[in-house]
Formats: structure tokens, C-alpha cells, sequence
């Protein structure tokens, strides 16, 4: 059987950056992952992405009213990233809204931060005898306002009206209160060998809950970079990012207990220098880029991977100078049909 070669091999790397402003991402429907729409993220120094859940960055306490004012309640100033825009909110009173009558006794109101970046409260339906923990139930905390911030929750059990308790209040990341930074994400800057994820993304560590009016999460947005190819040439020898597999062995009476180990090996290739001192991929050493791989640049499939590239030059007397270059990634290629 005849064998192939890669004579017609094509190798890219990223030489440019499309940048996009701060933007919305996607619910992928599971409200854990969040998508964009190009395939892949640059990581390059200056280019990586930047991730804003809208949620408080910092203040934001609600405490009982200073003054003794029935029913309300303090709001310190705050920052808070809303619509990925970091934004002051200046410290206000706001009236939470008692039960209309004693079927209405266990009442929770939520206290939010509006899409005009101003406190303000949306007051939930009540119940007679309990609270709920379901958003929008009777006794139950309400979906707020889609693009607004949660802050904090207001639980009455008595309808009559009075002094707030700061026992009634509640300010609970993921729960009661909305942070930006809770949960954490992993940012993903392309499609993974499992096949998991496709695209440039955020995975939150824990599932976002349903806060707000459809129902539906908190809004998240980021802004980055998709990353722009083009052709790096004269190369050889490419060999993409791969595992590598080591088994060691303990001997013990009487039998030999084994064990596997796996570790990233680093993607590499030859580039053949002009001038030695300022070729493309000289001017890119040390940065966090993406490489594509055509076995045949006639075909469609390529290999797909990111990495530290390094760079060893060597300066021959009586032949070519070159470049060993390294990618050292974090994560194995990927194989792409097209």
C-alpha cells in the first residue's frame, strides 16, 4: 500500500487579531456554558479575553434603615458590571412593600440594581402560612427584571407594617445577591479533542440559577480577540501537541504492581530563516498563539492547536539557517474534518 506524505502540507499561525467590543455571550442551554460566535479566542498578550458577569464588583450592603423607617431599607453606594460596563450606584433608601393583607404575610421583595444603574425593588406575591425557595411561586423570591442585578432580599413573615429586621434580609452570592465573581469561570479559547466544546467560551464552575424573567440567568459578557492566519513558510516537520503515555512499575512480594501516567508533549516544527534576525516567527517568540496544520492544503482537515511558541536559531556556516520552534500548550491538538 502506497504511503502518504505531508509534501503539500500547509502550516498557519496566528498573525493577526479581529477584535470585538464587549458583548453578550450565549446560554448553550445547559446555563453553564456561554458561548461567542467565533470559533476561537486568542490568548496573544494584549488580546485575551476579558469576562464581566454582570453582578457587584464591591459595596452594595443593605442594613436596616438608619432613621427607624418602617418598611425600608439602606443601600450603600456600589460598583457593580452591568451590560460589561463597570458602573457606580449611588447609595439610595428604598421601600420594600409589605403583604396587602394576612394571606399575604410571607412575602419576599428582591432589591435590585435597574439597567439605568440605580437601586430599586420589585416585590414578589405572597403566601399565608410560608416562604418558598422557588423564584416566582406564592411566598417565593420574584424573577427580576431581565439586564438588572440582584442585590439582595427583603423576607417579611408579618404584614404589618414596621422596622426592618436585619434578620429579614438576606445577601447570599448565588443565591439572594448577584457578584460577578461567583460563580468562577474557565475560559475556553476553542473547541477541546473531546469534542466538548466548540468554540471560544466561558464554563462557570456551577450552574447559574434562573433569576430572572423567561426564566433565565444573569447576563454575561466579554469582549476578545478571534485570531487571524496566515501562511508560515519555509517549514518542515511539524508534529502537533499531543499526550504521551509512561508506565511505571513497583515491585512488591510475589508480583509487580503497575501504573499509567500521561503528560502533554510539545507541538513543534522547523522554520527556514532569511534574515535571522527579523522573520516573522522571530518577532513572535514567547507569545500564546494559535496553529493550524494541513497534511494536504488541498484538503480540508487540519490539526488545531495553541501554545507558548519558542524559538532555538541555529547559524550554520555551509547551509540554511533555522528555527527550532516549540509549542507548549496546555491542551492536546485537535483534528478538524474542515
Amino acid at each position: 500500500m502506497k504511503s502518504n506524505t505531508a509534501e503539500n502540507g500547509k502550516l498557519q499561525y496566528e498573525a493577526g487579531q479581529d477584535s470585538t467590543p464587549m458583548s453578550a455571550l450565549t446560554d448553550s442551554g445547559y446555563h453553564l456554558n456561554y458561548t461567542s460566535t467565533p470559533a476561537l479566542w486568542s490568548d496573544r498578550a494584549g488580546y485575551s479575553p476579558v469576562v464581566r458577569p454582570d453582578g457587584l464588583i464591591s459595596g452594595g450592603a443593605v442594613i436596616p434603615d438608619d432613621a427607624l423607617v418602617n418598611n425600608t431599607v439602606d443601600c450603600a453606594a456600589a460598583t457593580c458590571y452591568l451590560i460589561g460596563i463597570e458602573t457606580s450606584v449611588v447609595a439610595a433608601e428604598i421601600v420594600c412593600a409589605r403583604g396587602a393583607d394576612g394571606d399575604h404575610d410571607h412575602i419576599i421583595s428582591s432589591v435590585i440594581i435597574d439597567a439605568g444603574g440605580a437601586y430599586d425593588v420589585i416585590q414578589g406575591v405572597g403566601h399565608a402560612t410560608a416562604h418558598s425557595v422557588v423564584r416566582g411561586a406564592d411566598g417565593g423570591p420574584p424573577l427580576i427584571t431581565v439586564g438588572t442585578i440582584e442585590v439582595a432580599q427583603v423576607k417579611y413573615t408579618l404584614d404589618a407594617a414596621g422596622v426592618v429586621l436585619a434578620s429579614e434580609i438576606y445577601q447570599v452570592p448565588g443565591d439572594s445577591m448577584d457578584r460577578y465573581d461567583y460563580p468562577l469561570w474557565e475560559e475556553n479559547f476553542g473547541p477541546n479533542q473531546a469534542g466538548t466544546r466548540t468554540g471560544g467560551s466561558i464554563t462557570f464552575l456551577s450552574t447559574l440559577p434562573l433569576t430572572q424573567v423567561g426564566p433565565t440567568t444573569k447576563k454575561t459578557y466579554a469582549s476578545f480577540s478571534e485570531p487571524l492566519f496566515a501562511e508560515l513558510r519555509p517549514v518542515s516537520d511539524f508534529v502537533p501537541s499531543e499526550n504521551s503515555h509512561s508506565v511505571s512499575s513497583t515491585q512488591v512480594y510475589g508480583q509487580t504492581i503497575g501504573s499509567r501516567s500521561s503528560s502533554i508533549g510539545q507541538g513543534s516544527f522547523t522554520a527556514y530563516l532569511k534574515t535571522g534576525v527579523n522573520d516573522a516567527v522571530l518577532k513572535l517568540k514567547e507569545e500564546i498563539l494559535w496553529f493550524r496544520f494541513y497534511p494536504d492544503r488541498y484538503k480540508s482537515g487540519y490539526v488545531l492547536c495553541q501554545g507558548k511558541l519558542g524559538v532555538t536559531r541555529a547559524y550554520p556556516a555551509d547551509g540554511s539557517m533555522t528555527a527550532a520552534c516549540t509549542i507548549s500548550s496546555d491542551e492536546v491538538a485537535v483534528d478538524k474534518e474542515s
